[in-house]
């Protein structure tokens, strides 16, 4: 916005107050950007099960988070202005601002067996800039930063190491879907679990990053793909990205793993949990249910993490990888951010990957709370906030 340049913004943002209860749309205060830092006028932003994570369920799987807070971390739009040092990105620019930095500088970087990246990972991780303190006031008060992002925010400031640059003819609406959810689950597929042609794979959890998993399965090429949800309502939506068969645990009286073990004569090449909750994950290595893990083919299978979860201990008896089977987990599906992202954006456009056909619901910044309803309730798969 022209005019707007080291000054403060005055906008709106749903600031969630405190833990377990609805956030509100609030009148808050965006400052301008300092050293390396870039401020960004929001277009759109998806609602992540890990938002409503951290608001609601934060004894459960995930560490508490300060308070007040913005949440919201799979956005698009518009650099408004850039603080001093900034040279990736100018003014104008579309953009996808990322919870997960690139520096191209620290070990992570520079190594190409990681995604990872410790620059400002810890100040970030505590809600807030390289300072420790955030860009955005509501009422005198410090409003902290969901891992330094926040995109249920009309402007936000986040670090320019946090920030890739796309088409400048992107849908905005449409690829903030790539700043978390699609990208994890599409990458699961590809760069963790590397999906080979011809293979049978089962996804726990069809969500839009289950989806997502899917998604990536097929592109790699594998035969079967083998869909698992309590949802039967996700059966035909599964089936668009690539499912060929789906299965309800409700609909069986023995553990799912043996019924996919039946179904596959010995289990999946590859088995990816993508539901981050913190009773599956405790599943996966129970003396009696190990659902995802023990759906993979003894020998050569592969099990992936996918869904968020921070909190809680995993064990396992050495028999359990002895016997070839691997287990691994992905983060932002190992995809190198900065770079990643505006390739997976040109993905979208030139129609090698599915976006749109995530987005089930539209809302107003002010439908925040209603989007966490439809999310718990099983009716949406991605709802897209759009800003004014």
């Amino acid at each position: 916005m022209m005019g707007t340049e080291n000054k403060v913004i005055k906008c709106k943002a749903a600031v969630a107050w405190e833990p377990g209860k609805p956030v509100s749309v609030e009148e808050v205060e965006v400052a301008p950007p300092k050293d390396h830092e870039v401020r960004i006028k929001i277009a759109a932003s998806g609602v992540c099960h890990t938002d409503f994570t951290y608001l609601y369920d934060c004894d459960k799987g995930v560490k508490t988070l300060p308070f007040p807070l913005i949440l919201g971390h799979e956005g698009s739009g518009v650099v408004e202005s850039v603080g001093p040092g900034v040279t990736t990105v100018k003014p104008g620019d579309a953009v996808i601002p990322l919870f997960l930095p690139q520096c191209s500088e620290c070990e992570f970087c520079l190594s190409p067996k990681t995604n990872l990246c410790s620059k400002n990972w810890k100040k970030t991780q505590q809600c807030v800039q390289a300072d420790g303190t955030s860009r955005v006031t509501c009422k005198g008060q410090q409003i902290y930063q969901f891992l330094g992002v926040s995109t249920f925010s009309e402007y936000t400031v986040v670090p320019e190491y946090n920030v890739a640059k796309i088409h400048q003819d992107a849908a905005l609406d449409k690829v903030c879907l790539l700043g978390c959810g699609v990208a994890t689950g599409y990458g699961a597929a590809l760069n963790a679990a590397k999906v080979e042609r011809g293979t049978v794979c089962a996804v726990f959890g069809l969500g839009a990053i289950g989806l997502a998993a899917v998604m990536g399965c097929k592109s790699a090429g594998a035969s079967r793909i083998i869909g698992v949800d309590i949802n039967s309502e996700k059966c035909e939506i599964a089936k668009k990205f690539g499912v060929t068969e789906f299965v309800n645990p409700n609909d069986h009286n023995k553990p799912i793993q043996e019924v996919l073990m039946e179904m596959t004569g010995g289990g999946a090449d590859y088995s990816f949990e993508c539901v981050g909750n913190v009773t599956l994950m405790f599943v996966l290595f129970c003396v009696h249910k190990r659902a995802v893990f023990e759906s993979c083919r003894a020998g050569w299978g592969t099990c992936v993490i996918v869904g968020w979860n921070e909190t809680g201990s995993l064990s396992l008896a050495p028999i359990d990888v002895l016997m070839g089977r691997t287990l691994k987990g992905t983060y932002f599906g190992g995809w190198k951010s900065v770079c990643s992202v505006p390739k997976l954006v040109e993905d979208y456009m030139s129609g090698r990957i599915m976006l749109d056909e995530f987005v089930t619901h539209t809302l107003p910044l002010e439908g925040i709370n209603q989007a966490f309803d439809l999310m718990t309730k099983g009716k949406s798969i991605r709802t897209v906030i759009k800003m004014p």
